[in-house]
């Protein structure tokens, strides 16, 4: 055998420790430096913004949340519930539908979720205990989208859910943190919810170049974009007008945008600030044009994590810059020394315990949110997809692709009421295009849920959404908590005797047809969109009559 002098396993061991040494550099607190390039600041503003996109969530469900899956709801959660276990027996049904509904999922707990949310998020906002305020905000809301069904199938809500699981390993530990100097979030949390940032863009730009859609291949796909999303502005009908080449530059900006610039979040700080500059007017240009609910609030807000303290400190109060300079200025030996023995407190093993976790957590949703990247790419995914099976109940490892195929015809759903069979009276919308002579609104970041399923389903098969049916039965039966989804209730003394589901074809009126009759939109009825319900003097509700196509 060999002999080793004592010297030799001196560089074996230091390769040992390299590892360990690369791990506490990525999961440990970036340090807080004399340069600034620190990101208390804008740590600051994200989770101020989080929990304001929180409260907008929980703010939209409170008028919603019975009426879509209470037990007078189009899709009861308790039915729902119930059949769960048939395909997921014993411990799996909780791991298949992580919701607190499962204690109850009666009115009363519903509405204990969105206010317990609510009050959750506004702590949040107000920086009052971040890491349990976002915890609660978290899962209060993944209760709500665990037992939604059709009513929780959008990515905005992975993109929250995902956001909102990582900052909870990127938000600073206390009661009143402040700018949490003395915390500062690891890179690793920093990272991911920059990742996040940066897949929302690119596998979008991806989706739209691999489904083969020609709008995007010949840049047309905006000419009619601005009046064919799920909700248009009074903005976006005077973008609408524009010309041609404008919606060729945007379609190429959205292209050169999602698959060129955001990968400036892999370059120095200084191309970070000119990608910021850039994709911050496009997002706000976005929300300005069409409702897309929180999600372009909430791509917006991840884009200020491109900023660094160097830059924020600029524009923050002088009290937060001179925080920032006795943080960022050297310690002197009698508080290092005092650190250094403070690592032998016995609080020490708890904290690294809870970085082991923190560390195991991230490492999983990159790994995840990393396949999914590679899947949507043509070299396919070559690593195991289990981890991505285990975490999917959970949303919290997403993948994006927005706009992937344009719309280019705009079709509305629309409820009628009858007692004779006769004369229809429609039910009147709270947010979707009905009235030709109602300026389409800005209702973002609300959500409301119900009108954007229809507008979904307007694209679909009646039988590929059955909660179209589904309400026509409430409606036969007067149910009040859906009703509420609506604006009125036109037979508000009783219950018509029968209810039918049309479609129309919307489109935007020219600027001239506008200045002389005053509508924003022209429609054209199409036909039955699925089979109309009758309810008989006994009570019960029966398909009164067979579907007729529409003509598209």
């Amino acid at each position: 055998m060999a002999r080793f002098k004592s010297g030799d396993f001196t560089p074996f061991i230091m390769r040992r420790m390299e590892p360990a040494k690369a791990a506490r550099w990525l999961f440990g607190p970036e340090p807080v430096d004399e340069n600034y390039r620190g990101h208390l600041l804008s740590r600051w503003i994200f989770l101020r913004t989080l929990g304001l996109i929180y409260f907008s969530a929980f703010y939209s469900l409170l008028f919603q949340i019975k009426g879509l899956i209470g037990p007078g709801g189009i899709l009861p959660a308790k039915e729902y519930l119930a059949a769960v276990p048939e395909y997921y027996p014993g411990f799996a049904r909780f791991w298949f539908a992580p919701t607190l509904l499962w204690f109850s999922s009666g009115n009363h707990m519903l509405m204990a979720i969105c206010w317990v949310g609510l009050a959750a998020s506004v702590a949040a906002f107000l920086n009052l205990w971040p890491r349990a305020s976002l915890l609660i905000s978290f899962v209060c809301f993944l209760s709500f989208i665990a037992a939604a069904q059709d009513f929780a199938s959008y990515q905005s809500d992975g993109m929250l859910l995902e956001a909102g699981f990582i900052s909870l390993f990127f938000a600073p530990p206390g009661l009143r943190p402040g700018l949490g100097i003395a915390h500062p979030a690891s890179r690793a949390s920093l990272f991911l919810l920059r990742w996040e940032w940066f897949r929302i863009y690119f596998e979008s730009g991806v989706v739209k170049l691999a489904s083969g859609d020609q709008s995007w291949r010949h840049l047309t796909a905006m000419y009619d974009y601005y009046q064919n999303g799920p909700l248009p502005t009074w903005i976006g009908y005077y973008v609408q007008h524009l010309p041609y080449w404008f919606h060729k530059a945007t379609a190429l900006m959205t292209l050169v945008a999602e698959l060129g610039l955001v990968f400036m979040l892999f370059l120095p700080r200084r191309w970070k600030i000119v990608c910021f500059c850039i994709v911050t007017p496009f997002q706000v240009g976005i929300i300005l044009t069409a409702n897309y609910t929180f999600l372009n609030y909430l791509v917006l807000c991840l884009g200020f994590l491109l900023l660094d303290d160097q830059l924020l400190r600029h524009f923050t109060p002088s009290k937060w810059r001179s925080e920032l300079e006795a943080a960022a200025a050297p310690k002197p030996a009698e508080e290092e020394a005092a650190e250094k023995f403070a690592r032998f407190a016995p609080r020490r093993w708890l904290k690294i315990a809870g970085s082991i976790f923190a560390a195991w957590c991230l490492a999983l949703v990159f790994y995840v949110t990393t396949i999914g990247l590679l899947a949507t790419l043509p070299i396919g995914n070559p690593f195991p997809e289990a981890p991505e099976q285990w975490l999917e109940p959970f949303r919290i490892a997403n993948r994006y692709g927005l706009f992937a195929v344009m719309t280019h015809q705009r079709y509305e759903i629309e409820f009628q009421g009858s007692n004779d069979g006769k004369t229809w009276t429609p039910y009147p919308f709270r947010y979707n295009p009905q009235d030709p002579y109602k300026a389409p609104g800005i209702y973002a970041p609300y959500q409301p849920r119900f009108d954007w399923n229809l507008w979904f389903a307007s694209l679909a098969n009646w039988r590929q959404n059955t909660f179209v049916v589904k309400t026509e039965e409430r409606l036969l039966r007067n149910q009040p908590d859906v009703l509420d989804l609506f604006a009125g209730n036109p037979f508000a003394s009783a219950p018509p005797r029968q209810v039918r589901v049309v479609v129309w074809q919307y489109w935007f009126t020219t600027l001239d047809e506008k200045r002389r009759t005053g509508a924003w939109w022209n429609r054209t009825l199409l036909g039955e969109y699925a089979p109309g319900m009758e309810r008989l003097p006994d009570g019960q509700i029966l398909f009164s009559t067979e579907q007729q196509q529409p003509q598209r």
